[in-house]
């Protein structure tokens, strides 16, 4: 008997797991971890891109190697990607007042600095000696007072797939090591070896052992040299129209920093097997307001070829090498690129000019007989160059790009914060990237998912009715020229959400709903016909001295597709050695674009933000134990078992069950 629940039921229900399951605790003084406020702060978007990953990676790296408050500068400030850019000012201005700060409370004399900020800002930092100087870089001297980590992770399915049988070339099992030696900020360096399930280990065109492997060197403070990268590194310049190869965190989070503008030169010291340079890059001081930004890389990717002459179809990002087709196209292709970037800084406004080339060991040639791959890249060599710009005072920030290349068309994003009461900040985005415009390592603010072929609108607004109640909403339009896939003619889009938030030291409530409008081809292709998706969360947090808890109901209706999911996460402290969390939830949908996505707790520096489609149960508990100052182990498991199938995924991914379960294991040694 199939039972259906009408939404307004549905939602009843959801209302009263919602509150019944939320326990009845004492309030306790307690301090959050990183991961449940940035979460409360940011929340993830439905199927945000991968670079989340990326960022919970470089938080966890700053969680782990907090810097003195009292001595903080700007650059240390900026590589926090939670703060705005008048925040930063305004905690820079403090220091220079009202240095030292004795206590973490002194944060809330500065007035843009709302209580989730001030508390996130706290994991990152600690309070140390104003008077303390910074010593002349000395690499001697750093290599002897550095710390070592060690971190191996890995993890084993229980169950079986297509491809393990017949088609991947290795075992099912995924593991990581990672090594690094650091001395706080100043000095990185290290080596991480990646593994996915199925690629070959110590066999096939994997002699070396690991199928990835990334290296890095980055050393700050050194005089003239700012900052010096030696291996594999990330790099965002100006607003990331010609290059950026670092996080982006969506439209939300893009809300709650107001659109800061900053550069960013960072090692690569994750697992992805893409968005990475490697050669060097360095920053320099030319003058006290003049820095010059050099790179410099040459690196082998992946790409599919054409038959008929070899030449590039499609650049891959996904680093998977399982089977014998994805091995053969492994580093077939060598990319080599160049550039700088020059900006001055001074009195609240900076300017920047960046130029890059770039030369590929085969050409570019994608199938253009379809019509949205009329525009895309194409050639041998490529250049891009634009100029930043941006002015700052206590009341708005205006900043911006324009680019063009050797497509000889145009891009530009530009963008203004307004801070209009002491409870009201707004921000628009306004953005043009022509059909004809392409930068193959830009990344930037876009509906779309790329820079080319969209122009939009973007205004969003936060307001602070009172201490405890926050509310941050934003409107999206975007415009698309040119065809797109699965869109034959010009079309556009529209994206909304809200979110409503009441926080109460310990805990915290949140509701959201999204909604977003997109058109695509009818059936007969003679038409465009709009799809609207609809998604609600309701949330409630507690974090106390021992005890965590989240309670989430999330619903979704996209199409003639309805969805729910209701989940319950738990979490202990046992002392200063043990933690344990615990997830159920129960999950239910139309289909699979009625799927839910939600955040869900790991491994250190790694990301998980699943989905859920169908009907079915989702179990999961992760277990700390830090058995002493030098080493930490973590372990997880988890199942997902769905009452409506009998088998998971397709093709290799095929798992003849109804059920998958995982275990997850990390070992961290420090010494």
């Amino acid at each position: 008997m199939k039972i259906t629940l009408a939404p307004g039921r549905a939602m009843s229900c959801c209302l009263l797991f919602f509150f019944t399951l939320i326990p009845h605790v004492h309030a306790q003084s307690s301090q959050h971890d990183w991961e449940t406020l940035f979460q409360q702060l940011c929340t993830q978007e439905d199927a945000e891109s991968d670079t989340w990953e990326q960022a919970f990676d470089h938080l966890s790296e700053l969680a782990e190697h907090p810097f003195n408050i009292n001595t903080a500068t700007r650059e240390q400030l900026e590589e926090l990607p939670f703060l705005s850019a008048q925040q930063v000012e305004d905690i820079c201005y403090w220091l220079y007042r009202y240095a030292p700060m004795r206590s973490m409370g002194e944060l809330a004399m500065i007035e843009t600095l709302d209580p989730l900020r001030r508390e996130l800002l706290s994991c990152f930092v600690y309070l140390g000696d104003a008077g303390q100087t910074t010593e002349p870089f000395s690499l001697a001297k750093l290599l002897r007072g550095g710390k070592h980590d060690v971190l191996f992770t890995a993890k084993v399915p229980f169950y079986e797939r297509q491809g393990d049988e017949n088609g991947y070339l290795g075992y099912p099992y995924r593991h990581t090591t990672r090594y690094q030696f650091s001395n706080g900020q100043r000095l990185k360096m290290g080596l991480v070896g990646a593994q996915d399930a199925g690629e070959p280990f110590l066999a096939h065109r994997n002699k070396a052992g690991y199928d990835f492997y990334s290296f890095y060197f980055l050393a700050r403070g050194m005089g003239r040299v700012k900052t010096l990268v030696l291996g594999r590194y990330r790099l965002k310049m100006g607003m990331g129209l010609v290059v950026n190869n670092d996080f982006m965190l969506g439209k939300l989070a893009s809300l709650a920093t107001l659109g800061r503008n900053s550069q960013r030169l960072s090692a690569h010291s994750s697992r992805s097997e893409s968005n990475y340079l490697q050669g060097a890059a360095a920053t320099l001081a030319l003058t006290g307001n003049l820095d010059l930004n050099l790179f410099a890389s040459c690196r082998q990717i992946d790409a599919t070829l054409n038959k008929d002459d070899g030449s590039v179809a499609t650049i891959l990002k996904s680093g998977y090498h399982r089977t014998q087709s994805e091995m053969d196209r492994r580093n077939n292709t060598t990319q080599t690129l160049g550039g700088a970037n020059l900006r001055w800084q001074g009195g609240g406004l900076h300017v920047g000019l960046t130029a890059m080339g770039m030369a590929l060991s085969r050409t570019l040639s994608p199938d253009d007989g379809t019509l949205y791959r009329r525009y895309w890249p194409r050639g041998r060599r490529f250049w891009n160059a634009s100029v930043d710009y941006g002015y700052q005072n206590h009341r708005f920030t205006l900043s911006g790009e324009t680019a063009t290349g050797d497509s000889h068309a145009w891009a530009t994003l530009n963008t203004l914060s307004c801070r209009l009461t002491d409870r009201l900040d707004a921000l628009v985005v306004q953005r043009f990237y022509s059909y004809r415009y392409y930068a193959l390592l830009a990344r930037s603010f876009s509906d779309g998912g790329s820079v080319q072929n969209e122009s939009g609108l973007y205004a969003g607004l936060t307001w602070r009715p009172a201490p405890r109640w926050s509310l941050q909403a934003y409107a999206d339009y975007a415009h698309y020229a040119w065809a797109r896939y699965g869109v034959s003619r010009p079309s556009h889009a529209w994206d909304a959400m809200t979110i409503m938030a009441y926080r109460q030291k310990q805990f915290s409530l949140t509701a959201r709903l999204r909604v977003r409008q997109r058109q695509k081809d009818n059936e007969d292709k003679t038409a465009l016909e709009s799809r609207w998706e609809q998604r609600a969360r309701l949330a409630a947090d507690y974090e106390g001295r021992q005890w965590s808890t989240r309670t989430q109901a999330d619903m979704a209706h996209v199409g003639s597709e309805q969805g729910w999911m209701v989940s319950q996460n738990v979490g202990v402290r046992l002392g200063r050695q043990w933690r344990l969390n615990a997830l159920v939830a129960w999950f239910k949908t139309d289909g699979n674009d009625a799927r839910i996505y939600t955040y869900e707790r790991g491994m250190l520096h790694a990301y998980s933000f699943p989905s859920f489609a169908g009907h079915g149960m989702r179990w999961a508990l992760l277990g700390r134990a830090d058995l002493s100052k030098r080493l930490m182990l973590m372990g997880k498991l988890s199942t997902t078992h769905y009452f409506d199938r009998h088998v998971i995924g397709s093709s290799l991914q095929q798992i003849n069950s109804s059920s998958m379960t995982d275990l997850e294991m990390q070992l961290k040694w420090r010494f």
